[in-house]
């Protein structure tokens, strides 16, 4: 997937979340009784959430997958890491043992 689609669809995922949140902020802030304004919520939000159900699903969907490349990403670079340091700890011991290995020679 390019920067391209991913920017496109991050644009249309908070497009969607600022419509419905101007919405809910309208219907909120309308002069009606607490009842009629409860109902009046509920029905807005069936609405939007089945107009607008397989989008959020997509983006849902598409989320997941790059937390798991991430995911994936990260932990192969914190192995490639992990093992950088164990051969320069070998490194580390192979020179500490040629060095007493030569001071044992010259007590000799």
């Amino acid at each position: 997937m390019c920067d391209n689609d991913k920017t496109s669809i991050g644009f249309g995922v908070g497009l969607l979340f600022g419509v419905i949140g101007g919405i809910l902020a309208g219907i909120l802030y309308a002069p009606k009784p607490g009842e009629e304004m409860r109902e009046k919520v509920k029905e807005t939000v069936c609405d939007l959430a089945e107009k607008y159900s397989p989008e959020v699903n997509e983006a849902k969907k598409q989320a997941l997958e790059s937390i798991d490349l991430l995911r994936y990403k990260l932990e192969k670079q914190y192995k490639k890491f992990g093992n950088m340091l164990k051969s320069k700890k070998m490194r580390k011991a192979k020179e500490l043992e040629s060095e007493s290995d030569f001071n044992f020679d010259h007590d000799n």
